[in-house]
C-alpha cells in the first residue's frame, strides 16, 4: 500500500479565498519553473477558474504532515493532480493522486483537457 502524500496549497487569500473549494473537488498542480520567486514554484489551478495559489515551500507554509513543493518536485513531470482533502482557515490541504492520468472538464459548449 502506497503512503499517501499531502501538500498545502498557500496564498489563497491572493486569489479567491478558500470559499471557492469543497472536499473532494480536483486541483491541477503544474510545475512553473521560470517564476522569479521560487525555481521549484508549484501553480495550483482550478480550470475552470485559474490559478488559485501555490503549493506551500517554506518550512513557515509548509503544514506538519505534507510535502514542500521542493520535495515533490520532481516526482511528476509537468502536471499532477490532487483532491481536496482539508479546508482550515487560510489553508488548503490537498491528497496527491499520481495514478490520474486523464482529466476532462467540461465548461459551458467547450471541453478542457488536462494532460493530453
Amino acid at each position: 500500500m502506497e503512503k499517501r502524500v499531502y501538500v498545502a496549497i498557500t496564498g489563497v487569500h491572493h486569489y479567491f479565498g478558500t470559499k471557492i473549494f469543497q472536499l473532494n473537488q480536483v486541483i491541477v498542480l503544474t510545475k512553473e519553473p521560470d517564476n522569479p520567486y521560487d525555481a521549484e514554484a508549484i501553480r495550483a489551478e482550478i480550470p475552470s477558474i485559474g490559478k488559485v495559489g501555490y503549493v506551500a515551500n517554506s518550512t513557515h507554509t509548509v503544514p506538519r504532515g505534507c510535502h514542500s513543493a521542493g520535495r515533490i518536485y520532481d516526482t511528476f513531470e509537468q502536471s499532477i493532480v490532487g483532491a481536496v482533502r482539508f479546508i482550515l482557515n487560510d489553508t488548503v490541504i490537498l491528497e496527491l493522486l499520481p495514478e490520474v492520468k486523464r482529466i476532462h472538464f467540461f465548461m459551458g459548449w467547450e471541453e478542457s483537457k488536462i494532460f493530453g
